[in-house]
């Protein structure tokens, strides 16, 4: 039996990626408690199934839910590719009617419309996410005259999280990408980064990218849209307890997960090792 007591807000991420949608969230919203949880023992997610996401992220979203959250956010593009509908249609009516379980994918594709000066957008993102289409779906819903073109990165993950995304060797696997998308759509004006994991890399984005193509990371919209999402219904929001506190979990080694905090939101934070 749930506890239906007032909680954390769940954040959950296959790896550390998660940890750029956590900082944008706490930046506009630190008064709340936040849970994170990384699967890493288990990332990437970005090549493996649609039925085996689904149920890595059902674990994961069940085990928050244990843990006192009401509200889940998939902070992954993957999951929020190949698991959210799913949960949401499937696992929640079941699990409990009155939760939610929100991605980071519809809140990018609904401000795309307003950033765009031309029509023209591309996603970067892991081969998951590409291959779902889940973008181009969320987009041409709300915008069909839009013209979505998707890259790829495969090698984008790794260069952040072996703390390489300013090495020399970045350069080259960014402006590869880069090259490849433009030559899809030479006109594309805006680029959406369709993996958590990437703004680490916008210095090195910008470097290589075209001036006027603006660079979309989701951290801040991500986090806009759960403000609105609290306004719309503040019986949600009264479920989320504030006492501007976070906590972190890891299904793989907390050492490891410190040092990847480091990275992603330059400071030292204390990790507790869970099993899902």
């Amino acid at each position: 039996m749930l506890s239906q007591a007032p909680g954390p807000i769940g954040i959950f991420d296959s790896g550390y990626g998660g940890l750029t949608i956590l900082h944008g969230i706490r930046q506009l919203l630190p008064q709340y408690d936040y849970l994170y949880l990384g699967d890493n023992a288990r990332a990437p997610y970005g090549t493996r199934s649609f039925d085996v996401v689904y149920e890595f992220t059902r674990q994961a979203v069940v085990k928050l839910f244990e843990m006192g959250c009401h509200l889940v956010i998939l902070g992954c593009n993957t999951a929020s590719a190949k698991a959210l509908r799913t949960i949401q249609q499937n696992d929640l009516p079941r699990l409990d009617p009155q939760r939610r379980v929100l991605g980071v994918i519809r809140p990018t594709a609904e401000v795309i419309g307003s950033l765009t000066r031309n029509r023209h957008v591309g996603i970067f993102a892991t081969e998951g996410t590409i291959k779902s289409q889940s973008y181009n779906l969320e987009i041409h819903k709300l915008y069909p005259d839009i013209l979505v073109s998707g890259v790829a990165c495969p090698f984008w993950v790794p260069l952040v999280e072996y703390n390489e995304a300013d090495s020399p060797g970045a350069d080259y696997f960014v402006n590869k990408r880069i090259e490849q998308l433009l030559s899809l759509d030479p006109d594309i004006d805006t680029v959406i980064l369709g993996c958590t994991h990437y703004p680490l890399l916008l210095p090195k984005i910008r470097q290589y990218m075209p001036p006027g193509i603006r660079i979309v990371a989701q951290g801040e919209y991500v986090a806009t849209s759960l403000h609105q999402y609290f306004l719309r219904h503040p019986d949600m929001e009264q479920r989320c307890t504030k006492g501007g506190r976070t906590r972190y979990l890891t299904t793989e080694n907390p050492e490891r997960f410190k040092e990847q905090a480091q990275i992603f939101l330059h400071e030292t934070v204390q990790v507790e090792n869970v099993t899902l």
